[in-house]
């Protein structure tokens, strides 16, 4: 059996990070060659450290790790892309944590999956980068889902089988998908879903971004595939998303920043 090597490099996105000790950090990332990696960043807390801009969240980084009994250890590190614009926007960067935590509870530490390290990146670009940044969410959502085996069934009934036709349906996160009217019931935890917003999320799930980034998704839709989403999510981990409420606080504080702008703008010069 090939011995396992004691000193390992490889490009990281750092997904979080928690204290340890008085000096030291615990960083959870997800790494291009091994999956997901706990390692320790010592005395990353001092004034003096080299390594501190480099292992923030969100960050991707070429990372040197060494192995240790029960955590490994960052020897080196040096940063690929700081996704700095994620940082300066709020919005933008409570989305981005969202997406880490996802992949972070998906998934368990030493399972290598390149494609999954590629989907966060690429996320986190497009995040970074457009300007209408909700849809890349969602694509990831369900890109997420798909990947870890809990692809939604939104061709058919989940209860019948039959195929759904273009009307309002019902969202059954327990069911894994759609079921049609007729097999609604009440004892069933269900909502209503629209026609476009199954058509969306078609398209989220079987086109490329490309496709699903050429659409004009209204702040009422999105609200829509962004509820549903998220239910089938919080069903499938069967626990909350912490994430969430940072963006839920941001939506809350939207409308008085708004109000705020406004009468700025009718105030007398």
């Amino acid at each position: 059996m090939p011995q396992q090597l004691r000193v390992y490099v490889t490009p990281a996105i750092v997904l979080r990070q928690r204290k340890l000790g008085d000096a030291d950090k615990i960083l959870t990332l997800y790494t291009a060659t091994f999956g997901k990696v706990d390692a320790v960043v010592k005395g990353v807390r001092k004034t003096k450290s080299r390594m501190a801009g480099h292992v923030e969240p969100l960050t991707q980084a070429n990372f040197q790790l060494a192995k240790g009994k029960t955590l490994d250890i960052v020897t080196q590190v040096e940063t690929i892309e700081p996704f700095q614009a994620l940082r300066g926007d709020l919005e933008r960067m409570s989305r981005a944590l969202y997406a880490c935590e996802l992949l972070d509870k998906f998934t368990e530490t030493h399972e290598p999956n390149f494609e999954l390290y590629r989907l966060l990146l690429d996320t986190l670009s497009r995040l970074a980068t457009r300007d209408h940044f909700e849809v890349a969410v969602r694509f990831y959502e369900m890109a997420l889902l798909d990947a870890m085996g809990y692809r939604p069934e939104l061709e058919e009934c989940v209860t019948c089988r039959k195929r759904l036709t273009a009307i309002t349906n019902y969202w059954t996160a327990a069911g894994g998908g759609v079921v049609c009217a007729s097999c609604r019931t009440d004892e069933t935890a269900v909502r209503p879903i629209s026609a476009n917003a199954v058509k969306l999320l078609r398209l989220l799930l079987h086109g490329r971004f490309s496709d699903a980034a050429r659409v004009t998704i209204d702040a009422g839709l999105n609200a829509e595939l962004e509820r549903a989403l998220l239910e089938y999510v919080r069903w499938v981990l069967e626990r909350d998303v912490r994430s969430t409420a940072f963006i839920d606080t941001l939506r809350k504080r939207r409308p008085s920043r708004a109000r705020t702008m406004a009468a700025a703008g009718d105030a007398p010069a």
